[in-house]
């Protein structure tokens, strides 16, 4: 007789408890050799596939089953890893079998009374795994599920009620550290069950979010504070956000939320879900103190908490929902809400990636192109590589589904906010608001009297009577300061890729935009039509020239942002006069852009650059500067050797290149945090690589914008990461083998950077009220205080005391302005030189100096 009809004869009656003993041992044994002639490891069992399970188990009866599941538990509670875990070890090889039946049991349907899963829980409970006495060591969930779906709505036993909640309050005592989402998740249940009752229909079952953390207690509080006919349409929207798992939606998923939130009527839905995005986008992490004692030591730690595993699962099935909605606040404020999730937990990294990952998603699905504004928005302003990834991911696809290129896609999301000439007007009664935009993330609103005339405040009426206009009015405010932000940022990277537009795409798309146009008239355009060449600057209603021509560009040229790379000194210099001359403040460096050309030592290198090299940067700052211009970079850590990441990168597709900036870890006097990150840096080579075969490119075949563009980023790294900006770096111990780096680096040769500082201040000095104590000398701005003389170097910002050189060491307030609103500078956002000034400004009357600190290093009082 075939082994296969033995083990079907032997269950067809009943049989004694020994003979069912050896026969589910059979089946095990049966198994193992079925595996080894089937030449499969021991680690890729699929016991669906077995003939074991197929021609036996599969065709038990239930009742069977269940007895072969008491089976296994016991024989896989008996199994204490004494007999080792080789894969070749019988014992092993059992053990796995029976993991394997227990678990597809309970996957596959299987009918069970009341009494059958008050025996397998009281089983459970008895039967220890690892020498622990939690049910979760079992597959209790799977179980659970099969007892969902057979009990669900229906009238329990006294007994059975009991024995789940025996089950409950045994859940709610143990912890489960890595199953914590999988427990709330069964108290839940739990909860349903026994709530159900014969007048209780499984569509309005009280579902809760599982959760514990702020965000469940104020979601649960909300819910229960609606009336029964609004509560009972939230109950399965709920249950059906704690079906949410993976990465993004299926179809499935969506298409079955559709009518669960007409249901309930998608303005409720929406409002709703406003107020939650609102409370997770304001959020904070809760803060625990730790105390333990170990022997005679006592050891302190710090926790921090934002949202539990299941709440995360719950809140992304909302956030997926919400791509059904059409509505711009909603959008905004999952805009929000990813920023908030991906900003970092210490020790424990993103609060809530998942969350933010499921922003994206919905940000990128959402109807027209709001949400994708917020994408390029978000692209600026989160630094992680792989969210990174994912949003460029997400506008590739909008934009191939768009059928137009990237760039052009996230032109199109711009909102104009209705702004004409950089304002809007909205009437609240008798009274006009005028919003104006007055700098790059910086606007104003002027209020009008019914007769025309300021009004200082905002008007009491508007405030009672059109509160959420005055609301939805300053929502939009921060949010046209914000967008203003990310499009000048936009712009900067422009120049990197050199970007060529057609002038009728230009002019109606971008020029002529409400909220672009205001910054695209600082900008310095350049204008070509068959090798005739002409740049301008849009002022006073006309196209003007460095020589202050005006002129009519060609409406078939072509349009791009003028970089100064392959300009003569001469129409440099003319235009940085012209700017300062009509006081126009660009919005990012563009004609006082700092140049970096080929020298003669990297075309004899050919394929690196040294000049950047031999600088200690702090880590942590150099990584945040990077990601800020949208380079590559991990922390390098003590814990490998530095072998897993010696460069930043930066992918230049334009042109077929990726440039590589190497760094080291300095390893020296265990300069690391208690994560094992390095804190400083060593800089090393800068490289370009060919995408196509990852081969070095010569320097001199470089473009000469994309060369410019990444040694300027290299020198920004290192003009504000290096320790030798640091004022207090050489007092506080730095590292004594690179002391000499900083003392050359903070009063050493300018960098090109500082030079174009320095060519500001020579400007700047004359109107400025220290000018008569104030003087610039080679490197440093000196200034002649009551009681000595400093030298501040251009560069680093660090000064020294004459007649001496006595170092000085000052750690600037940066909260406070340098410059008074009369100061005119033609470019935004030089924080070298505001601490400069801040010194200078400081050291100018240094009789009046209150910081004992200070007055103690100058002495003479």
């Amino acid at each position: 007789m075939a082994f296969f009809d033995y083990i079907r004869e032997l269950f067809s009656n009943s049989v004694e408890p020994g003979s069912l003993l050896k026969a589910h041992n059979e089946v095990i044994l049966a198994s193992i050799k079925e595996m080894k002639e089937r030449e499969e490891k021991l680690w890729d069992i699929k016991i669906n596939t077995y003939k074991t399970y197929l021609e036996g188990v599969a065709k038990w009866p239930d009742a069977q089953r269940v007895e072969f599941i008491h089976y296994l538990v016991k024989q896989i509670a008996r199994y204490e890893g004494k007999s080792g875990y080789a894969p070749d070890n019988l014992t092993y090889q059992k053990l796995r079998f029976q993991e394997a039946f227990l678990q597809h049991l309970f996957r596959a349907k299987l009918e069970m009374n009341e009494q059958e899963v008050q025996g397998l829980l009281q089983l459970f409970f008895d039967q220890k795994q690892y020498s622990d006495n939690n049910a979760m060591n079992w597959p209790i969930g799977l179980m659970m599920n099969q007892v969902e779906k057979q009990y669900s709505g229906k009238v329990l036993g006294e007994d059975f009620k009991k024995a789940l909640q025996v089950l409950k309050a045994h859940l709610e005592g143990v912890k489960a550290y890595y199953q914590e989402k999988e427990r709330l998740k069964l108290i839940g249940k739990l909860d349903v069950l026994l709530q159900t009752g014969e007048s209780v229909k499984p569509s309005v079952i009280p579902t809760r979010f599982f959760g514990s953390d702020e965000f469940a207690k104020y979601a649960n509080d909300k819910i229960e504070g609606l009336d029964f006919q609004h509560r009972e349409y939230w109950y399965p929207l709920i249950a059906h956000a704690q079906k949410a798992s993976g990465g993004k939606p299926t179809q499935k998923y969506l298409a079955t939320a559709k009518p669960l939130m007409e249901a309930l009527g998608m303005p409720a839905f929406k409002n709703m879900l406003n107020d939650w995005f609102l409370f997770l986008g304001n959020l904070k992490e809760r803060k625990e103190e730790h105390v333990n004692n170990y022997i005679t030591h006592t050891y302190t730690y710090t926790t921090y908490h934002f949202l539990d595993s299941v709440t995360i699962d719950e809140i992304k099935g909302f956030i997926w929902m919400a791509s059904h909605l059409e509505d711009k606040n909603t959008l905004h404020l999952l805009s929000r809400l990813a920023e908030r999730s991906y900003r970092k937990i210490p020790g424990q990294g993103p609060a809530a990636a998942a969350v933010g990952n499921a922003c994206l998603y919905t940000l990128y699905k959402a109807a027209g192109l709001y949400g994708v504004a917020q994408l390029s928005g978000l692209k600026f302003r989160i630094k992680q590589n792989s969210t990174q990834k994912l949003i460029e991911k997400y506008l590739d696809d909008a934009a191939a589904e768009k059928k137009v290129p990237k760039h052009e896609i996230e032109d199109l999301a711009v909102p104009d906010y209705d702004l004409q000439n950089g304002q809007k007007e909205q009437q609240f009664g008798d009274f006009k608001a005028v919003l104006r935009i007055t700098g790059i993330g910086k606007t104003e609103t002027q209020w009008y009297k019914p007769d025309g005339s300021p009004q200082k405040s905002i008007p009491a009426s508007v405030k009672t009577q059109f509160a959420a206009e005055l609301k939805d009015l300053r929502n939009e405010a921060k949010e046209i300061e914000q967008t203003l932000i990310t499009q000048k940022d936009r712009l900067d990277r422009m120049l990197r890729v050199n970007r060529q537009l057609k002038w009728g795409y230009f002019y109606s798309m971008l020029f002529t935009h409400g909220l672009l146009s205001y910054l695209y008239e600082q900008i310095i355009w350049r204008f070509e039509k068959e090798g005739l060449i002409q740049t301008g600057i849009y002022q006073g209603g006309q196209w003007t020239n460095e020589k202050g021509e005006t002129f009519i560009p060609d409406e078939i040229c072509t349009v791009s942002l003028w970089h100064p790379v392959g300009e003569s000194l001469a129409t440099i210099q003319a235009w940085r006069n012209f700017l300062q001359t009509q006081q126009i403040q660009q919005p990012f460096k563009q004609a006082f852009r700092e140049v970096y050309l080929l020298t003669e030592a990297e075309v004899n290198t050919r394929v690196y650059s040294n000049r950047m090299a031999a600088h200690v940067l702090k880590q942590h700052q150099f990584n945040s500067l990077a990601k800020s211009r949208g380079w590559k970079y991990a922390l390098m850590g003590a814990y490998d050797d530095g072998r897993y990441n010696e460069a930043a990168s930066l992918d230049l597709p334009e042109y077929g290149l990726r440039t590589e900036f190497w760094v080291n870890e300095v390893n020296a006097d265990q300069a690391f945090n208690d994560a094992g990150i390095w804190h400083y840096v060593a800089t090393d080579q800068v490289r370009f690589v060919k995408t196509g075969n990852d081969q070095p490119c010569n320097l001199i075949d470089v473009p000469v914008i994309a060369f410019s563009e990444v040694m300027r980023d290299v020198d920004l790294f290192v003009g504000v990461a290096s320790v030798g900006n640091d004022p207090t770096w050489s007092d506080s111990g730095g590292i004594p083998a690179y002391r000499d780096y900083w003392q050359a680096y903070s009063f050493g040769d300018l960098s090109e950077l500082a030079k174009t500082r320095k060519e500001i201040l020579t400007q700047l000095l004359p109107r400025l009220k220290i000018n008569k104590v104030a003087e610039i000398k080679d490197r440093f701005l000196v200034v002649k205080g009551k009681l000595r003389t400093y030298k501040i170097h251009i560069g680093s910002t660090n000064i020294l005391m004459e007649p001496n050189d006595q170092y000085l060491c000052i750690v600037p307030d940066r909260s406070k302005p340098a410059l008074g609103p009369n100061v005119f500078l033609p470019f935004e956002g030089d924080a070298g030189l505001s601490i400069i000034l801040s010194k200078a400004f400081l050291l100018a009357e240094d009789d009046r100096i209150e910081d004992g600190t200070i007055v103690s290093q100058i002495g003479g009082r």
